[in-house]
């Protein structure tokens, strides 16, 4: 694996743990958020610097309901260290909206430097299709994302124009890398995948089943 992202539910409070892990075992690593907007819409946001994902993150949690989170409901959300000590729960329910809209997070992504991707579209849910029907050109998004089992054929005529990634969205060590995005890069960075999907270059790897 030549490189990965970490993009945690509304909040980028891990990326600094994740910044040492990455740069103790040599991996070049890139720090984001998936935000949940208000549509309920999955977007990544991917930055260079976990400066700049935790920059985003401030944005996001001024937006976000200040609910308690339930451990019993939606489980623990620690912030760790490198060494994966509990420093912190975090006490937002980062499975909530927040009441930015698509466009707002766009821009804002930019503003930061990173890159904008609409998240699984393909999924039934908190996707672009499942809650608007298309994916709305003001949102201003760099590329689209597949899920692990997404049919490319089918999908990719529906967002004409646009890269296509396919991430694993690891919730658990197993799944990293069981799918993955190919592309000649200059480097792993914000600049050289906006190259990419500029290009329209990136290849994702077979879905998930289908090998």
């Amino acid at each position: 694996m030549d490189g990965m992202a970490l993009t945690d539910h509304q909040s980028a409070r891990n990326a600094p743990a994740i910044a040492e892990c990455a740069r103790r075992q040599g991996i070049s690593c890139l720090y984001g958020l998936e935000v949940c907007t208000a549509e309920e819409v999955h977007a990544l946001a991917i930055f260079d610097t976990p400066e700049q994902a935790l920059s985003m993150t401030d944005w996001v949690y001024a937006a976000m309901i200040k609910r308690v989170n339930d451990p019993e409901a939606f489980g623990d959300q620690p912030v760790v260290t490198a060494d994966d000590e509990i420093v912190e729960l975090e006490w937002r329910i980062l499975a909530l909206a927040c009441r930015k809209t698509l466009p707002e997070t766009g821009a804002r992504c930019h503003e930061l430097g990173g890159i904008f991707i609409a998240a699984h579209i393909d999924r039934a849910s908190f996707s672009c299709f499942s809650q608007l029907g298309a994916i709305p050109p003001e949102a201003g998004f760099d590329a689209v994302e597949l899920s692990r089992t997404a049919d490319a054929a089918v999908w990719m005529p529906k967002v004409e124009g646009f890269a296509a990634t396919r991430s694993s969205d690891a919730h658990n060590l197993d799944d990293v890398a069981r799918v993955w995005t190919s592309a000649e890069l200059d480097s792993f960075s914000v600049a050289g995948l906006k190259r990419a999907f500029a290009e329209r270059s990136t290849v994702p790897s077979p879905r998930l089943g289908s090998f």
